[in-house]
């Protein structure tokens, strides 16, 4: 083990110092992490997740299991780092994970000793009783298993995102990918060529083969600068497509700054893409699996091509003493890479009667000694490799005889064939079957706009690759619309892809006795518990996988799920196609939270933060905000010297005695579009909508399935066949969503179309005796006449600005203050131009800006509820005392659910007012209230308060509660719980406590 004197893609003029658990570690430019540990000697790169045993690499790209790394420390640090695909950087900090006291000596790895009481699923029987101490029992658990360690401090980085259209996307770029790419690139198709490495060539970056004669390197330069100066084409590498979705939507997730040193990190760290692909070429390559047999996870067990690859691409050499173990003829070229790099190779085991095929007859010619017919059937070692057992099988193959072999060595190259990548296929909705010649899975239904070419296809040999990368990106870009012709195939030697069915050694009729047989080494997953898993009845391979937790790593079961599935269908007695695959979802491979949350990402909350057009407006008047939803509102405006109670004191009389101004840009804001569009309402609300007129408004409640209020809010009909909706600002998304959902699955008859339009307008609510007088001077075209502009009724104007230019405008006369109010609905562009003007037209009348508080007293006073405060879903519109809001003519959604028993009972909590008989106590949100001060414990709740404030304009303390009956209990007094313990007596009324009879608001 160590770095070979020459060769390899690596600068060997650029050192780089990096640290593994604290010892000084050399690289070089171009190495990856594990790549860097081989060429020092280190083979024990981290501890298995239950038992504690040593683990080494495995792999050389996104399929290793193993190789998982903690980065840097503090607010820099990164868990689950995969080693294999992480390039080295100066000053480096990189820690082994899931080991204590160190890595070197675990004291958990005595868990190993009792592998056979630990086996799949023995936490679900085990620590179930007693249930109390389940909390004990969990936090031992992880501490004992896991992976790396959540960062503590807030994320130093920035991301950002960015959107794409295309008419060709490729995925991959091994010898299939660059030439589908260059194909399409040719005919000038608009082309993106997306690959996770650091480098474009796939795996021609790690073999020798030739292209036209010449180092298959040689040819991937030449067509990456053919393709790097063609226009429209966008190549991004260490780019990672994790995810296909319908409408050919695929997500990439571009690492743009992890390369480099902490000190030269500039811009973004990663950019998140959404491409729109008219075509996509599916270029993903293959997977090389495992063969398993016991002992299998010793460090020093690595697949055939990675060792070809840590050999030819990063010149190290993974270790001096090397056995080979392999079904097929393609992992002969690891054979002849370990000999020509002066390894050596003390055995060829091969389970088949007679290898054939040139790479084979090459390596006999070399006299590299080829055992037929043999299997490995045991690994040996204290920490790291030291030897194998290989034993003859019998003539059937199916159990081995007691003739061995034993083999010193500390490399073991295994390769049990190639799955193609068929991860993305499966996420776009494609279908997969069984290829019984390749024993694999290879794509077989294609529902989206797209082709699979090469190894992702199950075309293992070059020249297949090349020809049908060639094929697909012409046939891509042709669909997409563009005139494209073939151009030459390049050419390469004869090849064939020869094996043999192996997935797991012969070691007996019990596979579960003797050394632990691993199919998913990051999970522990063993022959055993699999056929454990048989035994209890799991026999759909989705359950297998929820009982022993096989693929559920980073990984994904990259080189495990396949071997787990043939293994369960051999427990079974049933074969690879009826036992069926598990389902590939999205990611394909880990992305980070920052990378999803882009440039939204705000402080240490993963929530994007949403301003309204006069944001800036507010901060600079002193406005403080508070959080509702994902919207930064003003909360209230304090002057000097006031604290909360003072200022929005001030901001109520304001209102109520001349003007105050609110935005309210954060409502949520639905057009219902479509000839069906009234139908629709009519069904989604509890009142008729049909004959609602043109420009005018309608308050409605949105009830759930169960009859319960959901949401409610005020509709504006702009003409026969649009309907301007307004929801709760927290509930905007949620209600599109039930809205799209009734109208994708449930009326799907209905020609109704929903477009979100919250951000598109700025809303300033201008309220109170002199609105009118403010509005009018501010809006022209509009009649402000009460008899021409009537209560819940909308007009058209414009604005005339300070420029001299006009925009457009909506008002709403809608009052949720029961004042004299109007609306004035703007592009959000010219929001905050819009809100000045009303601001100067209003100072003659001392205009007051309100926030969120200002605005809960006020409509508290007048005793209109809001949706999630004042209900609970658990509240009815009959709850609320708004019978005359449910039409007893038309059904909708909910009313049959208001018919139940449960619905009709007298004692329902019902919305009342309180006033407490000290009228300057304000009685705490969410009190409990109960019928006397004292009582047997526990005392029954009659219900409990669900706003409450102090009323400037009533002199006195208002709340409003559901209680129990409680439209039966006017006039009665009940008790509310004080934090203290203390009892307040308030008596039971109406919840409209200002004007009553509705006369401001129709003024």
């Amino acid at each position: 083990m160590g770095r070979l004197q020459s060769g390899g893609r690596i600068n060997r003029d650029q050192k780089i110092n990096f640290s593994f658990d604290g010892k000084p570690c050399v690289g070089y430019q171009g190495d990856t992490i594990a790549s860097a540990l081989l060429a020092n000697g280190i083979s024990t790169v981290g501890r298995s997740w239950k038992y504690h045993r040593p683990r080494g690499i495995v792999g050389d790209g996104a399929e290793e299991p193993n190789a998982l790394f903690q980065i840097e420390d503090g607010a820099h640090t990164i868990p689950n780092v995969r080693g294999t695909q992480a390039e080295i950087y100066e000053g480096m900090v990189v820690k082994s994970t899931n080991a204590w006291p160190s890595l070197k000596f675990d004291l958990l790895s005595v868990n190993g000793l009792f592998a056979r009481f630990l086996p799949a699923g023995f936490y679900y029987k085990t620590f179930m009783w007693p249930q109390k101490f389940w909390m004990a029992y969990e936090h031992m658990i992880r501490k004992a298993s896991g992976l790396g360690e959540s960062p503590r401090l807030p994320d130093q980085d920035h991301y950002e995102k960015t959107n794409a259209h295309c008419d060709v996307l490729v995925v991959g770029s091994g010898p299939a990918g660059l030439m589908a790419a260059l194909t399409a690139g040719r005919a000038g198709a608009r082309v993106i060529l997306a690959d996770e490495q650091a480098e474009f060539g796939g795996r021609l970056l790690s073999d020798r083969s030739q292209i036209n004669g010449k180092p298959a390197a040689e040819w991937v330069s030449a067509v990456v600068a053919e393709l790097s100066a063609m226009p429209d084409v966008t190549l991004v590498k260490r780019g990672t497509v994790f995810g296909y979705h319908d409408g050919n939507f695929a997500t990439i997730a571009e690492r743009l700054t992890d390369h480099l040193a902490l000190a030269d990190r500039t811009g973004p760290r990663e950019r998140n893409w959404r491409v729109r692909a008219k075509q996509v070429v599916l270029a993903t390559g293959a997977h090389e699996r495992p063969i398993v047999f016991g002992n299998n996870d010793l460090p020093g067990v690595m697949l055939a091509s990675a060792v070809s690859s840590y050999l030819n691409r990063y010149g190290v050499k993974p270790g001096q003493k090397a056995v080979v173990f392999a079904n097929n003829e393609n992992a002969y070229q690891t054979v002849l890479d370990l000999d020509d790099a002066g390894v050596t190779v003390a055995a060829v085991i091969d389970p088949r009667v007679r290898p054939r095929g040139p790479l084979v007859s090459e390596a006999g010619a070399r006299n590299i000694n080829i055992v037929p017919n043999t299997v490995v059937v045991e690994a040996k070692g204290w920490g790291k490799l030291s030897s194998v057992i290989a034993k003859s099988r019998d003539e059937g193959g199916k159990r081995v005889v007691h003739v061995f072999h034993k083999i010193n060595c500390d490399l073991l190259a295994v390769s049990g064939g190639w799955n193609p990548a068929i991860h993305l296929l499966a996420q776009s909705g494609g279908k997969v079957s069984w290829d019984d010649n390749k024993h694999c899975f290879v794509p077989n239904v294609i529902v989206q706009p797209q082709v699979s070419v090469g190894a992702a296809n199950g075309s293992f040999t070059l020249q297949q690759c090349l020809a049908e990368g060639m094929q697909g990106g012409l046939e891509c870009a042709q669909a997409a619309g563009v005139k494209a012709e073939a151009i030459a195939i390049p050419e390469t030697a004869e090849e064939d892809y020869l094996i043999e069915e192996m997935w797991r050694s012969p070691v007996g009729k019990k596979p579960w006795r003797g050394p632990k047989q691993f199919v998913d080494p990051q999970n522990d997953v063993g022959v055993s518990d699999i056929f454990l898993a048989a035994r209890e009845g799991y026999h759909s391979i989705e359950h297998v996988k929820r009982y022993t937790a096989l693929g559920f790593g980073t990984d994904q079961g990259k080189i495990g799920n396949i071997v787990g599935m043939a293994i369960l269908a051999e427990a079974l007695g049933k074969d690879i196609p009826s036992t069926g695959t598990t389902t590939f979802r999205p990611n394909y491979t880990p992305v980070s939270f920052g990378g999803i949350a882009g440039p939204e990402i705000k402080g240490t909350l993963f929530d994007p933060v949403r301003k309204t057009a006069m944001h800036t407006w507010h901060e600079e008047n002193g406005a403080l905000f508070e959080n509702v939803g994902q919207w930064h509102r003003p909360w209230f405006y304090p002057k000097d010297g006031e604290d909360m109670h003072a200022a929005v004191n001030r901001e109520c009389l304001a209102t109520r005695n001349s003007v105050g101004i609110m935005d309210a840009s954060t409502l949520g804001k639905i057009e219902v579009v479509g000839p069906d569009a009234s139908e629709f309402l009519n069904r989604v609300y509890t009142n008729a909508w049909k004959k609602l007129g043109i420009d005018c408004a309608r308050y409605g409640f949105m009830l759930g399935e169960d009859g319960m209020v959901m949401d409610d809010g005020v509709t504006v009909r702009l003409d026969e066949h649009r309907y301007f909706m307004h929801t709760t600002t927290g509930g905007a998304a949620s209600v599109l969503s039930w809205l799209e959902s009734w109208l994708q699955t449930e009326w799907p008859e209905l020609e109704v179309y929903l477009t979100s339009v919250t951000d598109h307008w700025a809303t300033a609510a201008v309220v109170g005796p002199n609105s009118h007088n403010v509005v009018s001077k501010v809006v022209q075209g509009i009649d402000f006449d009460k008899e021409a502009f009537p209560f819940m009724t909308s007009r058209r104007g414009s604005v005339e600005l300070s420029d001299g230019s006009e925009v457009a405008v909506r008002v709403n006369r809608i009052s949720f203050s029961g004042e004299l109010a109007y609306e004035v609905n703007v592009s959000a562009n010219y929001g905050r131009a819009v809100w000045e003007a009303l601001m100067a037209a209003g100072e003659e009348y001392d205009i007051t800006p309100y926030g969120t508080e200002s605005m809960h007293v006020l409509r508290a006073e007048k005793g209109f509820v809001i949706v999630g405060q004042d209900t609970d879903g658990s509240v009815t519109p009959e709850d609320l005392g708004m019978q005359w809001i449910m039409s007893k003519t038309k059904d909708y959604l909910g009313r049959r659910s208001l018919a139940r028993a449960d619905s009709q009972r007298e004692d329902r909590k019902q919305l009342v007012g309180l006033l407490t008989k000290d009228p300057q106590r304000v009685l705490p949100e969410g009190g409990q209230i109960v019928a006397t001060p004292s009582g047997e414990i526990p005392i029954p709740m009659l219900g409990h308060v669900t706003s409450s404030y102090f009323s400037a304009c009533l002199g006195h303390s208002i709340a409003m509660a559901l209680v129990k009956g409680g439209r039966q209990r006017q006039g009665e007094t009940v008790y509310v719980a004080m934090p203290n313990g203390e009892m307040i007596p308030a008596e039971i009324g109406s919840t409209v406590f200002y004007d009553p009879e509705g006369e401001k608001q129709n003024v």
